[in-house]
């Protein structure tokens, strides 16, 4: 008898696709059981890739057939409540993809949910941590080799956006993931966040106000400032540099073929985020399968640092509008040391 974890994936859109995928073809110890999506056009082509997974159209009614050891939930982040909440009320591993909820008040009700288990259940799917450089960095940081970190310098740039992205959306779709991964690597949660314009980019959609530049100051006195650029045209790039009292780091530069012609040096770079973190997806899901085989349930970022994103987002989007915003959280659970 098999003893693969049965993971229920929840949205079976662009992430949730990808994530049926990556389990079936490159995850070992589990197997996608349930689809569920109310989509059934959506449901059966995701379906098609994970033999044998039975299709719902909502949680409870997978959960009622003993269909899931585990969920992955990846919808929007609009239903991540109403998902979370049966998952939790059966007392099931999540791996929740971001954010945690939208907002930090349901994000905090969750976080209660949550208090009533023995333990947390609930990984959040913040990927960047698992790519080897960004673990690279904050191990170098850590080892304190190139003595103090002081300054973090990011970039984050999109080709292009659909025509449904909106301005907040660059701090709570994009800057998000650097609310996450910058604590982590810097070893220090955000104090305050401010967003500066500088001149807007003609070829960015007409509801959008942007490249924007986002600053960060960090409860251990680093200074970090983020390029969010979402009309970019050359492709997808995520990079970083630090500084340090000894030297500099960098992360996210261009690898593979390097070509020489025509007088010209060329290096393919990513086009999507699908392909740049594509090590990283795996090794988080592979992760998180086995700290569930090992009863942990969680071995990445887990509902605490939602709630703290949260915060973050939310300071973030009244940046947007000028002023430096305080980022003030309570005093963490002792469920979440």
């Amino acid at each position: 008898m098999s003893n693969d974890l049965r993971i229920g994936v929840v949205g079976a859109g662009q992430m949730g696709a990808d994530h049926i995928a990556r389990i079936t073809n490159r995850i070992s110890g589990a197997v996608v059981s349930a689809v569920v999506e109310p989509d059934k056009g959506r449901a059966d082509a995701a379906a098609a890739n994970a033999p044998g997974a039975a299709s719902f159209a909502r949680i409870e009614d997978a959960i009622a057939a003993d269909a899931v050891d585990a969920v992955l939930i990846a919808v929007p982040g609009q239903f991540h409540e109403p998902v979370l909440v049966p998952a939790l009320e059966a007392k099931l591993p999540i791996l929740c993809e971001k954010p945690l909820t939208p907002d930090s008040a349901s994000s905090w009700s969750i976080l209660e949910l949550e208090q009533k288990l023995d333990k947390p259940h609930i990984q959040v799917g913040f990927m960047r941590r698992f790519d080897p450089e960004y673990a690279a960095l904050r191990a170098l940081v850590a080892s304190g080799d190139a003595g103090d970190l002081m300054m973090l310098r990011g970039v984050h740039r999109n080709p292009s956006v659909p025509g449904s992205y909106t301005e907040s959306m660059l701090i709570t779709d994009s800057v998000v993931h650097e609310f996450d991964v910058v604590p982590w690597v810097a070893g220090s949660t955000i104090k305050s966040v401010e967003v500066k314009y500088p001149r807007r980019n003609s070829l960015s959609p007409e509801h959008l106000r942007e490249p924007i530049l986002v600053l960060m100051e960090l409860e251990n006195g680093v200074l970090v400032d983020v390029e969010m650029n979402v009309s970019v045209q050359f492709g997808y790039q995520v990079a970083t540099e630090a500084v340090f009292e000894k030297g500099l780091a960098r992360i996210g530069q261009p690898s593979g073929l390097q070509t020489w012609r025509d007088g010209t040096f060329s290096i393919a770079d990513h086009v999507s985020f699908t392909t740049r973190f594509a090590t990283a997806y795996d090794a988080q899901i592979q992760r998180w399968v086995d700290a569930v085989h090992g009863s942990t349930l969680v071995d990445g970022p887990n509902a605490w640092d939602g709630y703290l994103v949260a915060l973050a987002c939310e300071a973030g989007v009244k940046a947007l509008d000028g002023g430096i915003i305080p980022v003030e959280s309570p005093e963490r659970p002792a469920f979440y040391a």
